[in-house]
C-alpha cells in the first residue's frame, strides 16, 4: 500500500531549495504536532459491540486552530490522515486563510452500517476525541463519506458534552443547524474559478476542450455542473462503481446524470444507491479507463494516487485538475512534467472547500449569516488571488504550479512559527 505521507514529505522536500529554511524549522515541518488514535466501540443493531479505529491527526496551527474533514473509508489509516492533515495545513495557507491544517477518520465502510450505527459512530469519535478539538483549537468538516447530516450528530454531541452550545465547533452543518449557504457545493466551485483563470492564461477555448471528470460525488458534480454551465463539454465521468463515455463528444448534462444516479434512493438516507453506470445512454468504461481517454482536461475527483507509476504513460490529457487530495502521485508527477503536462495542484484546486468552511466558522463566531451571492463572491476573489499569487511565483521561479503553491504556503507557516519564537 502506498505511503501517502511520504509522497507528502517528498513534496515538501521540492521546495527546500527555493526558501531559506532553519534546520530547526524545517524538522518541526516534518511531522505533526499531535496525533491521536482512539477505540470507538458502537452497540450494533444486533446488540454486540464492535470497536472502530479513529484518528485525528493535528499537524501545523502556526496560522491559527487546527482545520480539516473526518473521512469513514475502509481504506483510512494513520499514514493517509498524516498526509491529509498536511496538505491542509497547506491548503488553509494557500488561500491565507488564517487557520492550521488538521484531519480525522474512521476505518469503516459506512454504507454497510443502519443510520442508526452510523448516528452512533459519529457521535463516539466525537466522545473520543472531545478534549482535543473545539471552536478555538481544532474544527472538523465533512471528507470522503462524510456529509452535513454527519456533521450535525458531531456538532450536537460535542454541546451535549461541553455544554457551550457553540456551533463553530464543526463545519459543513446542515443550514438549520448553523450551516452556511455555498458550502455543498464549494470545493467544486471553488476548482471551477481556479480552472477558469488557468484558461484564460493558456486561452483555452472550451467548444473545442474535452473533460473527463473521475469520481462524481459532491465534488465531481458540482464542478462539472458549473464546467457545463460555462460552455465546457463534459464527455466522460465515473463514480465508485464505475462511469460512462460519450463517444461522439458532444457533451453530457451534469444536471441529468445526478438525476438518474439519484432515483434508486440512499443508503442510510445519506450515501447514493445509485451509478452514473445506471445512464443506458451511454456505454461504459472503467476508473481506470476514464483517466486514459484521449481528452484535453482530466479531473482525478475521488481517491489519492488515481494517477500512478502504473498508469502515468497512458495519461494523454494536456491538463490534469487535482481534485482529489493527493490525485497525481509525486513520481507520476516527475514523468508528467518531462512531457510538459499542466498539474494544477490539490492544494490550490480543491481549497474552495475549507475556504467556505472557514466563512461558515466566522459566521458562527458573529452569529451572523450571508447570503449564498456573498459567500460566491467571497470564494471567488479568495481563489482567484490565490491563483494570481502562485501564478506569479510560477513564473518568477520557472517551476510548476505545485512547486509555486508549496512556496507560497510553507513561507507563510514558516514566518508565523518564527512570529512566535
Amino acid at each position: 500500500m502506498t505511503n501517502l505521507f511520504k509522497n507528502a514529505l517528498v513534496q515538501l522536500q521540492n521546495i527546500e531549495k527555493y526558501l531559506n529554511i532553519s534546520a530547526d524549522i524545517l524538522e518541526q515541518l516534518k511531522q505533526p504536532q499531535r496525533i491521536l488514535e482512539a477505540a470507538i466501540p458502537i452497540r450494533m443493531d444486533d446488540g454486540r459491540i464492535k470497536v472502530f479505529t479513529g484518528y485525528r491527526v493535528q499537524y501545523n496551527n502556526a496560522r491559527g486552530p487546527f482545520k480539516g474533514g473526518i473521512r469513514f473509508h475502509p481504506q483510512t489509516n494513520l499514514n493517509e490522515v498524516k498526509a491529509l492533515s498536511f496538505w491542509m495545513a497547506i491548503k488553509t495557507a494557500v488561500v491565507d486563510i488564517p487557520l492550521g491544517g488538521g484531519k480525522g477518520g474512521i476505518t469503516v465502510d459506512p454504507k454497510k452500517l443502519s443510520v442508526y450505527e452510523l448516528e452512533r459512530l459519529s457521535r463516539g469519535y466525537i466522545r473520543a476525541f472531545k478534549d482535543f478539538i473545539g471552536p478555538n483549537l481544532d474544527i472538523p468538516a465533512p471528507d470522503v463519506n462524510t456529509n452535513p447530516q454527519i456533521m450535525a450528530w458531531m456538532a450536537d454531541e460535542y454541546n451535549q458534552l461541553k455544554g457551550d452550545g457553540n456551533l463553530g465547533v464543526v463545519t459543513g452543518k446542515p443550514l438549520a443547524y448553523g450551516g452556511s449557504l455555498g458550502r455543498t457545493e464549494a470545493t467544486g466551485l471553488g476548482g471551477f474559478y481556479i480552472f477558469s483563470d488557468l484558461a484564460k492564461k493558456l486561452k483555452l477555448n472550451p467548444k473545442k476542450s474535452t473533460i473527463a471528470i473521475q469520481g462524481f460525488g459532491n465534488v465531481g458534480y458540482y464542478i462539472a455542473k458549473y464546467l457545463h454551465q460555462a460552455g465546457w463539454r463534459i464527455v466522460a465521468v465515473s463514480d465508485s462503481q464505475g462511469g460512462i463515455f460519450d463517444k461522439k463528444l458532444k457533451g453530457m448534462d451534469p444536471d441529468n446524470l445526478i438525476k438518474q444516479k439519484k432515483e434508486k434512493g440512499f443508503k442510510n438516507g445519506c450515501y447514493c444507491i445509485g451509478s452514473v453506470c445506471d445512464c443506458k445512454n451511454y456505454p461504459s468504461i472503467s476508473n481506470q479507463e476514464i483517466l486514459e481517454l484521449p481528452v484535453d482536461i482530466i479531473v482525478p475527483a475521488a481517491l489519492e494516487n488515481a494517477v500512478n507509476e502504473k498508469n502515468v504513460n497512458k495519461i494523454k490529457a494536456k491538463i490534469i485538475l487535482e481534485m482529489a487530495n493527493g490525485g497525481v502521485s509525486p513520481l507520476a508527477e516527475k514523468k508528467l512534467l518531462k512531457k510538459k503536462k499542466i498539474i494544477v495542484p490539490d492544494v490550490l484546486a480543491n481549497a474552495g472547500g475549507v475556504t467556505v468552511s472557514y466563512f461558515e466558522w466566522l459566521q458562527n463566531q458573529q452569529n451572523q449569516y450571508w447570503t449564498e451571492k456573498e459567500v460566491n463572491q467571497k470564494l471567488g476573489q479568495i481563489m482567484q488571488h490565490a491563483f494570481t499569487d502562485i501564478w506569479q511565483i510560477q513564473q518568477d521561479e520557472q517551476v510548476d504550479l505545485r512547486t509555486a503553491s508549496f512556496i507560497l504556503a510553507v513561507q507563510r507557516i514558516v514566518d508565523s512559527m518564527k512570529a512566535k519564537q
